[in-house]
């Protein structure tokens, strides 16, 4: 039986990313040989969205976010480990929404939800 989800970023700079991943991020993680991490997660939800209409061209894509329980406070606290943040949080609806920037040009959602969880 499926007991969780492995996600996979690709990045240009993959040490720095994992760096960052463990270091900022705070992520407990195993070497499993040569440097190569893997991130032991928190509890994770999935989604799925339509793509139809204007979004049919997102079909097959895949979208990694983190959520938060106070997203001023976390905000805060990567910004203290100088996380560049693109934009001031903001309503979506199912969420309190911003992004962030991590090596190798990836950027990423990180959300309050609005729902329970």
């Amino acid at each position: 039986m499926i007991r969780g989800v492995h996600t996979m970023f690709y990045s240009t700079q993959a040490e720095a990313m994992r760096a960052f991943i463990r270091d900022k991020l705070g992520f407990p993680c195993t070497d499993v040989g040569g440097g190569w991490l893997i991130f032991d997660l928190p509890e994770s939800d999935m989604g799925v969205h339509p793509a139809e209409g204007e979004d049919a061209k997102r079909a097959g894509e895949h979208h990694i976010s983190f959520y938060c329980d106070d997203i001023k406070a976390t905000v805060a606290e990567l910004k203290a480990k100088d996380v560049e943040f693109l934009q001031d949080v903001q309503d979506y609806g199912y969420g309190l929404v911003t992004y962030f920037k991590m090596p190798g040009g990836v950027t990423v959602q990180l959300y309050q939800p609005l729902y329970k969880k």
